[in-house]
Parts: C-alpha cells; sequence; structure tokens
C-alpha cells in the first residue's frame, strides 16, 4: 500500500535525522492521506513532535527530513515533490507513473494489493441477538447489517472470524409461554399442528397478562422454569418447538439480508453460570446486598451516588444477563481462545458491558494485553418525525415488513428503468436494489448517531446513495461491454494518468487498502461508505472529462475502469451489498 510505503521512507529520513543525539526510542513517522487536493497527496506531520526532541525549529527538522528522503520505490521515482508548509507540515505529491504502476499491481492481484496479516487473529463478532418467541423489529437492523459488515471485512483481510449469535432464549419468559401453550394449545406442543411467530407472540403476550394476574397460573409458570433449568424432557421440548418456530421467522430475514451467522444463545452458557459465581466468590469479588450476590467495580455509581451493584446471583438463586455475559466472555478467551472480542449492540447497553468487562479483567478471565474487547454501539432509528421509528399503532416496526417495502418501492423503479427484464429478473433486481438501499443508508451513517429511515432518500440515484453507487458499477460494465476487447490482451500495456481526474481517480483506488486498515480499528464501516462514494464520484468526474472508447488511450483507460470497478464491488461486498449487471 501507498501508505506503508510512504511511512517507511519517511521512516528512514527520521533515522538519519535522529543520528548522533542521545535520543535512541524509535520514532515512526505520521502519515496522513492530505485533507485538501492543494495540499498534495498525502502530508507527513512529524517535524513538529520531533522539534520537540530535537530543539529545534519545526520548519528546519521538515527542511532535514526531505533532504534526507529517498524519492525513491525500488526503482521507480515515488515522490515527485515535497513542499514544507505552516508548522513543519510536509506535504507530498506522488508520481503519476507511480501511482499508474500501483493500479496496475491491484488488477493483477485477486485481493487488489490487500495482503493477508503475518499473524491472523482469531475474532469473534456478537451480534443481531433477537430474543426467542419476539420478531425482529426494526431495532434489530443496526445490530445486524453492523455486525455483518464487520464480520465481512475482518474475514477479508485475513482474520478467522466467528459469527456468534446471542439469542435471548432463556429465563422466565419460557416458563410463562409453555404454561399457557401447555393450557391453552397443547396440539402445537405435541407437532400435530404448526404455528409462526406472529402467534406465538401473541400466546406471549397474553400468558404476561396472566402471569401478572393469576396467582395459580403464575405459580405454573415459575414450575416450568425451574422444569426447564433441571432438564424435565416434556418442558424441554415445548421450548424446543417455541425457539424452531422463531428461528425459522429469524432465518426468513437473514436469508434476505444475506447474513451468515452461527446462533449460540444464552442457554448455550447455562452450565457455566454456578460455576462462575463459585469462581468470583473464591476470588473475593462478590458481596451480599439485600441476599444478592454482587460485584462492586471502582467508579460505578447509581444516581443517588451510592456504589452501583453488578447482580451475578438474585437473592431467590436465579442467574441474570450480567451472569451470562460475563460467562460468555469466559468462555471466548478460554475455550474459543479469541483474541478479539467485538460485541455490537446499542448504546442503551454500554454499562452493562462496561461492568462485564471491568468483571471479567478483575477475575483474570480477561487480560487485555492479550484480548482486545469491542463494545460496537449504535444510536436510534428514526421515523420522519425525528422519533423512534414506530407503526402508527405505536409498535416497533416489524424487520420484515421494513424489508418488504423497500423491495417494493424499488420494483416501481426497476420497471421504470428496465420494463423488459424477465420476471424473476424483475424479482432478483428489486430485491437487491431494495436491500442495498437499506443497508447502505444504515452503513453511511456514522453509527453511533441516530439516523432518519426515509424510502424516497435511501433510493435516489444522486447523492451518497446505493443507487448512486451501483449505477458508477453498472457504467462501468456497459463501456466494458461496448469496447469489447479482452482485458487479458491489454493488461500489461502502460497506463497514462494525462489528467487529473483519471490521476485522481487511480490513486484513490489505490487507497482502498488503507481505508480496509482504518475501519479494522475503529470499527466505523461508514469510513468504508464514505471512500466507495467518493470513488463513485471520481469515475463519473473521470467519464465526463476522458473519453475511453476510441481515445489513443483506451487501453490506459479500460484499465482504469477495470480496477474501479473491482474495487467497488469488493468494497459493496465487504458492506454486504451485491450489484446489479445493469440498471
Amino acid at each position: 500500500m501507498i501508505l506503508s510505503l510512504l511511512q517507511n521512507a519517511f521512516d528512514g529520513a527520521i533515522g538519519k535525522v535522529l543520528q548522533g543525539f542521545s535520543f535512541t526510542a524509535h520514532v515512526r513517522s505520521e502519515v496522513t492521506q492530505s485533507t485538501k487536493r492543494e495540499f498534495g497527496h498525502y502530508q507527513c506531520n512529524s517535524a513538529l513532535k520531533l522539534s520537540k526532541i530535537l530543539k529545534k525549529n519545526p520548519r528546519e527538522v521538515a527542511q532535514d527530513i526531505v533532504q534526507f528522503l529517498d524519492p525513491m520505490c525500488g526503482n521507480q521515482r515515488m515522490i515527485a515533490r515535497m513542499e514544507i508548509a505552516g508548522a513543519g507540515f510536509i506535504n507530498i505529491t506522488l508520481e503519476p507513473t507511480f501511482i499508474a504502476t500501483r493500479a496496475q499491481e491491484m488488477l493483477l492481484d485477486a485481493r487488489l494489493g490487500i495482503p493477508l496479516p503475518k499473524k491472523p487473529e482469531k475474532i469473534i463478532v456478537e451480534f443481531s441477538s433477537p430474543n426467542i418467541a419476539k420478531e425482529l423489529h426494526v431495532g434489530h437492523l443496526r445490530s445486524t447489517i453492523i455486525g455483518d459488515a464487520l464480520a465481512r471485512l475482518l474475514e477479508f483481510v485475513g482474520h478467522h472470524v466467528l459469527r456468534l449469535n446471542h439469542v435471548g432464549d432463556w429465563g422466565t419468559q419460557f416458563g410463562m409461554l409453555i404454561a399457557y401453550m401447555k393450557e391453552m394449545v397443547p396440539h402445537v406442543l405435541t407437532g400435530k399442528e404448526t404455528t409462526d411467530i406472529t402467534q406465538l407472540m401473541e400466546w406471549y403476550r397474553l400468558s404476561k397478562k396472566r402471569f401478572d394476574e393469576d396467582p395459580e397460573f403464575k405459580k405454573r409458570a415459575r414450575e416450568e422454569v425451574v422444569a426447564l433449568q433441571g432438564g424435565n424432557a416434556e418442558t424441554k421440548h415445548a421450548w424446543q418447538i417455541i425457539c424452531d418456530i422463531s428461528r425459522h421467522a429469524f432465518q426468513e430475514i437473514y436469508d434476505l439480508l444475506d447474513i451468515r451467522i452461527q446462533e449460540r444463545g444464552e442457554s448455550f452458557y447455562n452450565p457455566f453460570l454456578a460455576q462462575i459465581v463459585e469462581d468470583l466468590e473464591r476470588k473475593g469479588l462478590l458481596s451480599i446486598s439485600e441476599g444478592a450476590k454482587c460485584v462492586f467495580l471502582e467508579g460505578f455509581v447509581g444516581r443517588d451516588g451510592t456504589p452501583q451493584p453488578m447482580i451475578v446471583q438474585k437473592s431467590d438463586g436465579g442467574y441474570n444477563y450480567e451472569t451470562t455475559d460475563v460467562a460468555a466472555m469466559w468462555h471466548r478467551v478460554a475455550k474459543e481462545r479469541a483474541e478479539r472480542i467485538v460485541v455490537v449492540t446499542d448504546a442503551g447497553q454500554s454499562l452493562h458491558f462496561d461492568m462485564v468487562y471491568q468483571t471479567a479483567v478483575k477475575a483474570g478471565y480477561l487480560d487485555p494485553q492479550k484480548v482486545r474487547f469491542d463494545h460496537v454501539t449504535f444510536g436510534v432509528v428514526l421515523g420522519p418525525d425525528g422519533k423512534k421509528f414506530k407503526t402508527r399503532s405505536g409498535d416497533a416496526e416489524k424487520l420484515i415488513d421494513l424489508l418488504l417495502e423497500a423491495i417494493s418501492r424499488a420494483r416501481s423503479l426497476i420497471k421504470e428503468r428496465l420494463p423488459d427484464l424477465s420476471a424473476n429478473e424483475m424479482d432478483e433486481y428489486s430485491r437487491i436494489l431494495g436491500v442495498d438501499a437499506i443497508k447502505y443508508a444504515d452503513l453511511s451513517c456514522h453509527r453511533q448517531k441516530d439516523y432518519i429511515f426515509s424510502y424516497e432518500k435511501m433510493l435516489r440515484f444522486e447523492g451518497n446513495t446505493a443507487p448512486f453507487l451501483l449505477y458508477a458499477y453498472v457504467r462501468i460494465q456497459g463501456i466494458k461491454r461496448k469496447i469489447n476487447k479482452n482485458l487479458s490482451s491489454i493488461l500489461g500495456t502502460p497506463m497514462e494518468l494525462s489528467h487529473p481526474t483519471e490521476e485522481m481517480l487511480a490513486l484513490h483506488a489505490c487507497q482502498f487498502g488503507e481505508i480496509l486498515d482504518m475501519v479494522t480499528r475503529d470499527l466505523l464501516p461508514n469510513r468504508l461508505a464514505e471512500y466507495l462514494y467518493e470513488l463513485a464520484e471520481k469515475f463519473h468526474a473521470f467519464f465526463r472529462d476522458c473519453r475511453v472508447e476510441g481515445s489513443p488511450q483506451e487501453a490506459s483507460r479500460i484499465q482504469l475502469c477495470e480496477v474501479t470497478g473491482r474495487v467497488l464491488e469488493k468494497g459493496l461486498t465487504l458492506l454486504g451489498l451485491k450489484v446489479l449487471p445493469k440498471m
């Protein structure tokens, strides 16, 4: 990658600048992409920091760095010129021939020049995580598609990723539901009749009402919880049926969204809960508060200023989410040997995971020096009124309804543009465009911020939308079809970047690996979305300014179109989007 090559060159120059000084620590150069075109392609911002070490004017230090810098990369000149600006900032402009060479190298590499890590990490990404017996709603949208995008990216850059769906499949609610179904719809539990998630949710609502109002029913429900935890065959069979109905509904949406995920719900960790509590007690981390076993962590206080407990065993002997998540943290490190754990949930769970993480560290289940934990939080999906996105009745919007509406609207657009498609093609194109539009509208926003959901905006063909990016990809394929030349016969033909817009496009394509590195670190998919949007914009500028077909530079420019198309397709794929052959 260009950034790595520049950093190595400036590291060498800084090493020479520091020769003869008593300062011996290694100082890594700070090279970044330029924020404005007039500042060149990259900037080195190391002089100011070095000036404090060397007790010299930062512009003088910058001049020393430039003097010692080798502008060559192998036998090719990498840097065309360098200019010192402001407080010692070094503006770097690359040689067009160097950029062209890097772009051609990407074309010859199936991985587009993205190197595999020397030591791949074992990474666990937990996302989606709905509750059994409840439908996926708009609130699950962000966790599902953000988590999938991060998993795709981490897999592509070469790590071993385990995608986990930590579903809520354990607890008191199942006692209520099983007791109700045994009494009211026993034929469903015996397999004589099937049902769906909508009916299951209605039974759950009715069972909760009975639980709150009927003491006898409440007693039976609690007995079912004990029976389930004790492994009673009949109760466990009923629980399994409820889980299977829910999974079927979940899978319909996961298939539509093209999500791969392995279920490992709360029930998986149930066998470990007692030993976790015993271990925390043995290590002196538990205190009794109102009959419950709690962990008190430094810095966590309630609104009244008193220490805030994290309960790991309730006064009645039961466990809760905190117990399960501490056990999950232990299992992922001790058994799965995870080197990085990424949990994707809404920001409202920040306190919970802060306490779970601190407890895991304090108990020795997770060593921060060896395992990195990232709680990837996100904001809320809002309706046009700026409030939480809900139906007219005030309920959370069902995710399946949201997706089907987007697909329906996409179908209307496709019919206008491509009326001659077959019925199967119309179905496929509508599904791709509708789902892509929803995914991209979400992923192009900073995940920690709320955003307003708008079908109209996300399906526009102009602006930072999925249709705009798909159109850029389709236009590239159209250019290739029109020229109708075998790419392999053109590869190796020197690429010439004679126009500013084609130079900017080639450079931006070459920076694909740099943006992937950044997202791998900060887990912000909107950075990749912004990069792809800028790539599409730069391609349209190039297409406006530079003729491809029949021009003297045709062979060079079709290669530039091809590398742009490949980067667009790969980038969209990493976000979980699919491309269309025509629009």
